[in-house]
């Protein structure tokens, strides 16, 4: 790669590393960077892996796009590092936050059980006189006295960021809208979140949380992406194609993060961008579907990809928080390469949930660590390369490994150092598969039908026995999969949801009125669109209806795609209504079509498709290992016993239609895949290695 060259940049900030792909988009070459992430500063770590990039014959000036996918919301609010937050509500209400939903998670015979903390204490909530009813009409003007009084109160507290959750704003955003004018006047350095614009949307509480929670995590994006736009123009980066992934697997402009009420849409911003590359790059042989496996230093997302596409939910929780934006349905437990092994209270073995994260890193990584964790185990098993981890970048201390693991887990335990190695990776395997069985089983489909991906630094190290845990035949590495998620930034469009609540009888309902709300839906979408630099008249509009019958807790959400080409008339009306007793009846195993419908809210997605990393099928002639591919051999512990002389591969050798079988373990720059025996692995035409489980 050379100056005058254009390119696109995927970053993705993880736990333990920082990836970076950049891709030549005239030639379709990728260099790869991973670097150690600075959980002090996430941007700092962005910036040395661009350095790096450019130290490497890539020109700052020439990248044109740049996605970035990053936790630093989530771990703000794991931590609980945001600002401090006031709120405005309801005269009358201001216990909503306190009492919730009434719901209790966890268990329920927990005596000590107790809420988290709430975001706006009832020290910063102020009560505001007026009154919305549920059909949006006004039945009590809004005191604007009482809510410059309470502007004036919450700016003496120190409050840095304001929500207003007034009742029924999402009828009618007048007295909110009014709200936030006030408040920009007499408090303008604060942030302002209004549940009308955040989430039009009813069911109280839900509502409350989600702009609670964007009210406390904005001060902290906006300031990170400020400080690393300002980072980037530093390093001569100039494009205004600067975008940020969001939960719904698709990106949104800086600008629209900076613009502040999308924060709350970039809580799962790093794990979307797995689960969006394996539904753009997996194969067309993926079965019944993908079940993805995203094994960093910290964690495990995991996902499934059922149609082309990832699941996705219109409510999740995030420590224990509600959050209601449509999000890709992922699932995170504490297993990484990074999750420490340690002895509980009854003397038993466990891994995890605390990580020793980037800093100090795992024992081997010679910075201080002196836990035990996953990492540490593979290395002691054979597994991992000392010599070879980041292409020789970084070396690994296997004596610093094998002397936390005996001084803290072998000798208090009175274990062999690799059986108790192979027990942390036993427990760390059986955590992933059983969590693969929860999620398959609220899905009511069997997982010994799909294909699994793994990615991530750690993912392929452990795929084969979380495979075989779960009775699944076959796995799919993809070519890159350390950095595998950086690359999915580069697979993804613009993507902006709106919705509206309107609460009413399906039956009632004129198409006329339907097609006014999504009008007003889609005049704010082309507002936000022009304002971010980007065409209204090159969107892709998604419309659907959130539909249940009268009297449920819950609804469904049904696609009105191909319903009216000219708008929905009579018979749109009713075949959305078939569609939704379809779903209910798949979903729920039954459907009511005698009872009443009801619509509950009305959503657009709208989609701008940006130019996506393309691979292009090569043909592939079936052929043996060649010699050239043999990096060696190595004993590898695949079980308790005598080691296993393995064979190991360069992957950078393997051309398309080469097969072998397993025991071998398989090395690159960002990653490494474990074939035990009984496996077999072929590349496929778009270099993927395919393993399968009991083919000769």
């Amino acid at each position: 790669m050379s100056g005058g060259a254009s390119y696109r940049l995927g970053v993705d900030v993880g736990g333990t590393h920082t990836d970076l792909v950049l891709l030549d988009a005239d030639s379709g070459g990728i260099l790869i960077e991973k670097v150690p992430s600075t959980p002090a500063n996430p941007a700092a770590a962005v910036l040395d892996g661009l350095a790096r990039l450019a130290g490497r014959g890539a020109t700052p000036e020439d990248i044109e796009f740049f996605a970035h996918g990053t936790t630093i919301t989530t771990n703000a609010l794991l931590e609980m590092r945001g600002a401090r937050v006031g709120m405005l509500i309801t005269e009358g209400y201001r216990a909503v936050q306190e009492v919730q939903s009434q719901a209790r998670d966890g268990n329920p015979f927990d005596y000590f059980f107790r809420r988290p903390d709430p975001i706006a204490p009832q020290s910063l909530t102020r009560e505001v006189p007026g009154r919305i009813d549920f059909e949006g009409n006004e039945l009590a003007p809004l005191d604007e006295a009482a809510v410059r009084d309470a502007a004036r109160s919450l700016r003496d507290a120190g409050v840095e960021s304001v929500a207003v959750c007034y009742l029924f704003s999402f009828m009618n955003p007048a007295h909110e809208t009014t709200t936030g004018r006030i408040l920009g006047e007499e408090f303008p350095e604060a942030t302002i979140s209004l549940s009308s614009a955040v989430l039009p949307r009813l069911r109280e509480w839900p509502r409350m949380s989600t702009t609670l929670l964007n009210a406390y995590l904005e001060p902290v994006l906006v300031r990170y992406i400020g400080d690393l736009s300002d980072g980037l123009d530093a390093e001569g980066v100039k494009t205004p194609q600067r975008f940020l992934m969001q939960s719904n697997g698709g990106v949104m402009p800086f600008s629209a993060a900076l613009a502040g009420g999308k924060t709350v849409h970039t809580m799962l911003s790093g794990p979307a961008a797995g689960a969006r590359a394996s539904a753009w790059l997996a194969p067309d042989e993926a079965g019944a579907g993908l079940v993805t496996l995203d094994m960093g230093g910290t964690s495990c997302d995991i996902a499934f990809i059922e149609g082309g596409a990832p699941l996705e939910v219109t409510e999740s929780e995030i420590g224990r928080r509600p959050i209601a934006v449509p999000t890709l349905d992922l699932t995170t437990i504490s297993a990484g390469g990074g999750s420490i092994a340690w002895i509980d209270g009854a003397g038993l073995l466990s891994v995890g949930p605390r990580s020793a994260g980037a800093d100090p890193g795992p024992a081997c990584y010679g910075k201080g660590g002196t836990d035990p964790t996953v990492t540490d185990a593979d290395i002691l098993c054979g597994y991992l390369n000392p010599a070879h981890l980041l292409g020789g970048a970084q070396t690994l201390d296997l004596d610093a490994a094998r002397e936390a693991l005996e001084r803290k887990i072998a000798k208090p335990l009175g274990m062999d150092i690799h059986e108790a190695a192979l027990g942390i990776r036993r427990i760390v395997d059986m955590r992933m598969a059983d969590e693969v069985r929860v999620v398959a089983a609220k899905r009511g489909v069997d997982p010994h039908d799909f294909t699994l991906l793994p990615f991530g630094g750690a993912g392929a190290v452990h795929a084969a026995s979380v495979a075989e845990e779960l009775g699944m035949r076959r796995i799919l590495v993809p070519e890159r999969p350390g950095a595998f998620s950086a690359l999915g930034l580069l697979c993804s469009d613009v993507v902006h949801d709106y919705v509206r609540s309107e609460l009413r009888p399906l039956a009632q309902v004129k198409p006329s009125h339907a097609e006014s709300v999504f009008a007003g839906l889609a005049t704010r979408a082309a507002e936000e669109l022009a304002a971010e630099g980007l065409d209204p008249a090159a969107a892709r509009h998604l419309r659907e209806f959130d539909l249940r019958y009268v009297g449920q807790g819950y609804e469904l959400r049904v696609p009105l795609d191909g319903l009216g080409e000219s708008g929905l008339d009579d018979a749109g009306m009713a075949e959305a209504r078939n569609r939704f007793d379809a779903a209910h009846a798949r979903i729920h195993g039954h459907a009511a079509r005698e009872k009443d419908v009801e619509i509950v809210s009305y959503r657009l997605r709208v989609t701008v498709d940006v130019p996506k990393y393309r691979r292009v099928a090569e043909g592939a002639t079936e052929a043996g290992l060649p010699e050239a591919a043999v990096a060696g051999r190595r004993a590898v512990r695949f079980e308790a016993g005598r080691p296993t002389d393995t064979v190991l591969v360069d992957r950078a050798a393997l051309a398309p239609g080469v097969r072998f079988a397993g025991p071998a373990i398989v090395e690159q720059f960002d990653a490494t895949t474990v074939v035990p025996a009984g496996w077999t692995a072929r590349v496929d035409g778009h270099r993927n290695l395919v393993l399968e489980h009991g083919h000769g």
